[in-house]
């Protein structure tokens, strides 16, 4: 069963003003899939299949006089060849053809630093991340509890094809780690590696003490950043930084940390969804599903994400912001299934300091009801969408 991304139609609406697109996002995202089904006429190249490769790093330029007789062509991982997009910078300045080159990359700093160089102004990036609830929910695959889809993760095969999670979860860990991370640095202990990644997922929503990471982990302080670049870089993790407006209030200034699929986490730390109910991961895991769930509320309407969090000193926070100085858009993220009053303390607090630039306020729970309360708009967790649809539509 193959299921419908909600990014595909800002994906075919950006292929008719560009020349090149650009889909970035992790491994087993669904990238391939997308870009075959929205440009079936295309011709697809894999940039994994080493042939390839060396067809295209000996000679570009006849490989680019092949791509003249096809619609057009996708070109797969192409972080494998990035010096062939200053090829393709001639190719389209010369084509004039919108939408010709599809290219997708699991490598988000190669990427980047190559288009920068290459292609500014002739490409549209997009992100796609794994499946998001509200992609599962359309397609009619979407649990009663949120448990199983927190430990299952969202990788579109789980759900489209239904594999195991564990056995999936297994051999994604192993290619991730043996093929991308080694060809992006000498990491010679490997199963050190893996238990950084552990080590990270025991951490979802705690502030990041890079040090402490390190200690635990054995390895220098130098060696636990340079991991975590390489986590953010392909997409395994992402910080959620604070925000910052001077209230007359101290703020933390640390930036908090999160997986993208809370499935590879919960494989990372051997947890089954009756663990995750009763254990202390709990509220952990929720908060890391909804804020990953609003990155892709926003990545999959081709919107750039602007999400933070708010701690003063004396601890009292807000789950996430959403907005800008002038006007926010407040979250509390709650892994209970029945409303309390104590839910809104940080959102009334935040409101007292920010005024009129906070624009809505909402708590997004573990039940099934959907109302208003105290201002205040409650969201189930399988609605974290709608959230993200409200503030678009201010």
């Amino acid at each position: 069963m193959i299921i419908s991304r909600d990014l595909q139609p800002h994906l075919l609406k950006a292929a008719t003003h560009f020349p090149v697109v650009a889909i970035l996002g992790p491994r087993q995202s669904g990238k391939t899939t997308l870009a075959k089904l929205t440009f079936a006429e295309y011709t697809y190249l894999s940039l994994e299949d080493f042939d390839t490769r060396e067809r295209i790093a000996r000679d570009p330029r006849a490989f680019l006089a092949d791509c003249n007789s096809a619609k057009g062509v996708i070109l797969d991982e192409f972080q494998h060849v990035p010096q062939i997009l200053s090829y393709i910078q001639t190719y389209v300045d010369e084509k004039e053809q919108n939408g010709f080159f599809v290219l997708t990359g699991s490598q988000n700093f190669l990427v980047n630093e190559s288009i920068t160089q290459s292609l500014a102004g002739r490409i549209a990036i997009m992100t796609l991340l794994p499946l998001s609830a509200h992609e599962i929910q359309q397609a009619g695959l979407l649990p009663m509890r949120y448990e199983p889809v927190v430990t299952t993760g969202f990788a579109p095969v789980l759900w489209g094809k239904q594999v195991p999670p564990v056995d999936w979860y297994r051999g994604f860990l192993t290619t991730y780690i043996e093929r991308d991370i080694r060809q992006i640095k000498n990491i010679k202990d490997l199963s050190l590696f893996k238990t950084f990644m552990a080590l990270c997922a025991g951490r979802i929503g705690q502030q990041l003490n890079v040090t402490t990471i390190a200690n635990d982990c054995g390895i220098t302080v130098q060696t636990a950043r340079n991991w975590l670049s390489l986590l953010d870089a392909t997409y395994i993790t992402f910080p959620l930084m604070p925000f910052y407006k001077n209230f007359n209030k101290r703020i933390t200034k640390t930036p908090k940390l999160y997986f993208y699929d809370t499935g590879l986490a919960a494989y990372l730390l051997s947890l089954t969804p009756e663990l995750v109910e009763r254990g202390s991961m709990r509220g952990p895991l929720f908060e890391a599903f909804v804020i990953a769930e609003l990155m892709k509320g926003f990545h999959n309407r081709n919107l750039e994400p602007r999400l933070f969090y708010w701690q003063d000193q004396t601890g009292n926070e807000v789950d996430c912001l959403i907005g800008t100085p002038l006007q926010q858009h407040a979250i509390e993220i709650k892994a209970g299934m029945t409303v309390s009053q104590d839910y809104f303390k940080g959102l009334s607090i935040y409101k007292n300091l920010a005024g009129d630039e906070l624009q809505s306020r909402h708590v997004v729970y573990a039940g099934d009801q959907a109302y208003d309360s105290c201002g205040t708009n409650i969201t189930p967790w399988d609605q974290v969408d709608a959230i993200v649809q409200k503030i678009i539509a201010r």
